[in-house]
């Protein structure tokens, strides 16, 4: 039994990144439009993806290779939420694969859409 809850507890218990980074985050599509500061946080399976507005949190997603959750709780296979937010001639992974770069740009001007991310420059 005690077994068990320790196990119990342990799986619940949050994960910690392996990194986080902050930035300035501009997505520009049909459907959406941020060009605000945010952290990306890099987990072994998913990335979770914040942007902040005066402190406010105006975009939580959690990106995975097969499925994008928002704060609401609510996830979209990826395929779905590249039909419904960006393209659906993108690959199921193409937002997961995005993140993952260490220069994130992309730029379809066919479907008017811009994703990219500015990392802060720190200068001695």
């Amino acid at each position: 039994m005690l077994l068990i809850f320790i196990f119990l507890l342990i799986g619940c218990s949050n994960k910690q990144p392996i990194k986080s980074i902050s930035s300035t985050i501009i997505i520009k599509t049909p459907t959406m439009k941020f060009y605000d500061k945010g952290f990306i946080y890099y987990y072994d399976d998913f990335i979770h993806l914040q942007l902040l507005n005066i402190g406010t949190i105006v975009l939580n997603l959690e990106i995975y290779k097969d499925k994008i959750c928002k704060s609401t709780f609510e996830c979209l296979n990826s395929s779905d939420f590249n039909e419904k937010y960006l393209n659906k001639s993108y690959k199921n992974d193409f937002l997961y694969d995005l993140f993952k770069n260490k220069n994130i740009y992309f730029k379809d001007k066919v479907n008017k859409i811009l994703i990219k991310v500015k990392k802060p420059s720190y200068k001695r």
